[in-house]
């Protein structure tokens, strides 16, 4: 399958100019499955959540889904992107999986980072898989690379590929990301943002970076810090079925839920 990530720096508040942006990777975008950065409609630096009230959009029906939904047609690929969504009263950090044919599917960020926390609402979505023709694809976003339950949860679900809209600007994850490939043995695309954003409150100085990892950890392609490109690699999703370890160690049934309680424990 190709797998095609997709690095940039969204302009604050200017929707149409940065769905022009996407709309301008159209010629790298060609089948299997492209990947965009978290809130890439957007950009991020909010100063409240009436702001974010003023972009969220319906998912579906709003207008960034429908763009995208025309380059996953015309280019006969599934789309992973980070955008804002409106529910009802509800406003999400969100990441949707739109097919070639228009179907739809969404994550809700579940693990909110700094001022998001005042931004949005806590996700609601749990972490699902979704089919991709013969594959299993789950999402995550940004900050929930932090926590290894959440990768943990998609492979027993049966993901194969991790789609991983961010913006980061912590320097760990990168390489954190590599530890939970090979843990759950899937593939994970980490697709950041670059750029620096500052809008009279905290400044988001974004690490770039945006990557594709096997099951091994091996790092298949990785951008730099400031590049704003979309690069594409050939994966093999079959070999995120092979939980094997050794001879005598197979990375999911050789688990012990018995002994995990604490891990879900309320504190």
């Amino acid at each position: 399958m190709k797998l095609t990530i997709v690095q940039f720096a969204p302009v604050f508040g200017d929707v149409d100019a940065n769905l022009e942006r996407i709309s301008g990777f159209a010629e790298d975008l060609a089948g299997g499955i492209a990947v965009l950065p978290e809130l890439c409609t957007t950009g991020y630096a909010f100063e409240g959540r009436e702001e974010v009230a003023a972009f969220a959009e319906k998912i579906p029906g709003g207008r960034s889904c429908e763009i995208l939904g025309g380059l996953a047609r015309e280019g006969g690929l599934h789309i992973v992107a980070g955008i804002p969504e409106r529910d009802g009263t509800h406003l999400y950090n969100s990441s949707v999986l739109i097919s070639p044919t228009g179907e739809t599917a969404v994550y809700r960020k579940a693990h909110l980072f700094l001022e998001e926390k005042s931004w949005f609402d806590p996700g609601d979505t749990g972490f699902t898989v979704h089919r991709v023709g013969e594959a299993r694809v789950g999402m995550l976003i940004c900050f929930d690379w932090i926590y290894p339950e959440a990768a943990r949860v998609l492979a027993l679900r049966g993901a194969q590929l991790i789609c991983h809209p961010a913006n980061l600007v912590l320097p760990y994850c990168q390489d954190a990301m590599k530890t939970r490939a090979i843990e759950n043995r899937v593939f994970i695309a980490t697709v950041n943002r670059t750029g620096r954003e500052e809008r009279g409150g905290p400044w988001y100085e974004f690490t770039g970076r945006s990557q594709v990892v096997n099951p091994k950890g091996e790092v298949l392609i990785r951008l730099g810090e400031d590049e704003d490109r979309a690069e594409t690699v050939e994966v093999d999703l079959a070999q995120a079925l092979d939980k094997k370890m050794t001879e005598r160690n197979q990375l999911l049934s050789d688990r012990r839920p018995d002994l995990y309680g604490e891990i879900t424990a309320v504190k």
